[in-house]
């Protein structure tokens, strides 16, 4: 125990004492991070350059080791020298992002990078737990499954680092978690690796919790998250499969599950998913009244929270209690988001189970069907009987459709007195295709954007096709037809 009281004791110190001198030296270089009275909630600018201070910490701890001790913990230091080559490349991906910018995909590639430089190093998930181990393939689904949990982990403390303390905070209570469960296990390199870490995050934590002088930046934040992923990897290194990982899964949950409800909300929005907004967690949060720092302290309690689900999950053996426990937490993870309430889930979930979403479906396929009938007709009144049809089917009446070449189509007659709106809508020249509705009809809403869409974009083009291949009407001697669907 002695090793590891230096180990933390020291990181702790350096991260006490490092931090607010590199604050204070990015401060004077105009490093720092301007409020936008947005997402930035913070009152004045603030160095974001953190993460210097936690790698130099973080380094320095093992660095510093007295003599006796370093001689002791050598033999179970080989996890944290194989690592030290993806964590360099981690942390200077974040840190030229805090000077100079990059852009989303220049980050990605360094992320790639240092995550096939972790699975070179060992940190390798043993591929699908329903897979047989002996498929010519199995081995190969490793490294990508492997890349894609540290990309995951990597970005979820990056886009969860919103608050003051909250992902240095979530980083810690994750720490802790797996250092508690390699203290369990008696994985000694693992301790060696995360006591550390905690301490730095510790003393960290002591200048970035609310009101913060200082922010992780992208350095920080990305080092974090990336360290994470891979000691959660050695963690179920033993079974390292997507059942083997659900401890390590609900370690990391909370900023797992915060960077998934974004890209979900994102792409139920149509937006894209390197966009930013104000849906985060701890913005609803926040938009419910907490103040930063009680917003902060209930991510702590989850955190403990999710850790002793972590715990209790690696320490139970019977596969009855591993899937209460797995339902138990899922059940948690609903009601938070329920809580929470977002509008794009709510809205989606009401779409997909009142029928909504299979009727747009439906007029989608329609519309689908009507475009390919419009494309194979080989005459005019072909695509008006198509056009008008389908009209009559959304609730119109397909009252006529004149030609730049003089030819008219006239539908249904509308009475004298009925009282009527309609729609045109252009074709070539001075053609146009006009749609009527009785005051009191009901219209398929859903349907009308889509038609109106399939008429411009196909009915026009098919339209001026057919013109060149029939002569014209002589002008001002319309050939007039008379149609009625279904007659």
């Amino acid at each position: 125990m002695e090793p590891l009281f230096w180990l933390g004791a020291i990181a702790f110190a350096l991260s006490l004492v490092l931090t607010p001198i590199f604050r204070d030296v990015f401060r004077s270089y105009g490093v720092v991070d301007a409020p936008d009275q947005g997402r930035k909630i913070h009152k004045y600018p603030i160095p974001r350059v953190g993460g210097v201070a936690l790698a130099c910490a973080y380094l320095g701890a093992y660095l510093l080791l007295p003599g006796h001790v370093r001689l002791l913990l050598q033999p179970n230091l080989g996890l944290v020298v194989r690592l030290a080559p993806a964590a360099a490349l981690i942390f200077a991906t974040g840190l030229i992002d805090d000077l100079l910018g990059l852009k989303p995909w220049q980050k990605l590639i360094g992320q790639i990078g240092a995550a096939g430089l972790a699975y070179w190093a060992g940190v390798r998930l043993a591929g699908l737990a329903f897979l047989p181990a002996d498929l010519p393939f199995s081995g190969w689904v490793s490294l990508p499954l492997t890349v894609f949990w540290l990309l995951a982990c990597t970005n979820a403390f990056n886009l969860v680092d919103g608050m003051d303390g909250l992902a240095g905070g979530l980083g810690l209570f994750s720490t802790i978690t797996i250092f508690v469960a390699a203290l369990l296990h008696g994985n000694t390199p693992l301790m060696l690796a995360t006591l550390p870490l905690a301490a730095c995050l510790l003393g960290f934590l002591c200048y970035n919790f609310h009101p913060a002088t200082i922010f992780l930046g992208d350095s920080g934040s990305l080092l974090i998250g990336f360290l994470l992923g891979c000691y959660g990897v050695i963690w179920g290194q033993e079974s390292a499969t997507l059942l083997g990982m659900v401890a390590p899964l609900m370690a990391l949950s909370i900023p797992l599950l915060d960077t998934s409800l974004a890209i979900a909300r994102r792409l139920l929005r149509r937006q894209s998913v390197f966009s930013a907004d104000r849906g985060h967690i701890h913005h609803k949060l926040l938009d419910r009244g907490m103040s930063p720092r009680r917003a902060a302290l209930a991510f702590y309690a989850l955190s403990a929270l999710v850790a002793a689900f972590a715990l209790l999950e690696t320490e139970v053996h019977s596969s009855r209690w591993t899937g209460l426990i797995a339902l138990t937490f899922g059940l948690v993870v609903w009601l938070g988001i329920q809580y929470l309430g977002y509008a794009e889930f709510s809205v989606a979930g009401q779409l997909l189970f009142s029928g909504e979403f299979q009727r747009n479906l439906k007029h989608q396929l329609d519309m689908h069907a009507v475009e390919n009938s419009i494309r194979a007709a080989a005459t005019p009144e072909g695509c008006w009987q198509v056009a008008c049809t389908a009209s009559e089917r959304l609730g119109f009446h397909c009252v006529r459709m004149l030609l730049d070449s003089g030819q008219a189509f006239v539908g249904k007659p509308v009475p004298a007195e009925a009282l009527t709106w309609y729609l045109r809508v252009p074709l070539a020249g001075q053609g146009y295709l006009e749609l009527r509705g009785n005051m009191g009809d009901l219209l398929v809403a859903s349907g009308i954007g889509p038609f109106l869409d399939v008429l411009h974009n196909c009915l026009r083009p098919r339209l001026d096709q057919l013109a060149l291949l029939t002569p014209e009407a002589a002008p001002g001697t319309p050939a007039l037809t008379a149609f009625r669907s279904g007659s």
